[in-house]
């Protein structure tokens, strides 16, 4: 049990930061200058001012951005300005997959156009926030291509479901 917490100290893996609210590219620019692998996925925003319009990148996931190190590294990146602490269960970073490191990075390479989404998970309850059916609450059911979404009247134990866009959805 000990040599495999010690390989873990050593293995370099991926995190997410929590950082100071608008500190995401200063965290990400420090980080680099220190020789630590980051990365922060942006989105481009038209922003408007009275006398011009500019296109802004804005972070994707606000307050976050995500750094490759081990843990013995912990309290250089800790010490790094805006950053407020490594996301996870208590004193204990939670180490994100690689995979979905890897999925984010071929989105923002690619030439499509993404946009951040509330993560959704089966059986959570949500409400439809466009479209017909925009202000119905449920349960979602299925994730899919579409979203399966249940109504249902508990004091008799019935639903109904209904496929919806996913992008109608918003988590309550």
């Amino acid at each position: 049990m000990f040599e495999e917490h010690a390989q873990n100290e050593k293995s370099i893996c991926w995190y997410a930061l929590r950082t100071k609210s608008r500190h995401e590219k200063m965290v990400r620019e420090r980080l680099v200058r220190k020789g630590v692998e980051a990365l922060l996925p942006t989105v481009k925003r038209m922003s408007r001012w009275k006398d011009r319009k500019k296109e802004i990148e804005h972070p994707l996931f606000p307050g976050y951005c995500f750094v490759r190190f081990s843990l013995d590294e912990k309290l250089q990146v800790l010490n790094i300005i805006g950053v407020v602490n490594i996301v996870g269960c208590g004193h204990r970073p939670e180490v994100i997959p690689n995979e979905e490191i890897s999925s984010l990075k071929v989105v923002m390479t690619s030439f499509l156009q993404y946009d951040p989404h509330p993560y959704l998970k089966e059986g959570m309850n949500v409400e439809v926030v466009d479209g017909v059916l925009k202000g119905v609450r449920g349960i979602l059911l299925q994730k899919s291509e579409g979203h399966r979404l249940a109504v249902g009247v508990r004091l008799i134990q019935q639903a109904l479901a209904v496929d919806v866009n996913a992008m109608d959805v918003m988590p309550l």
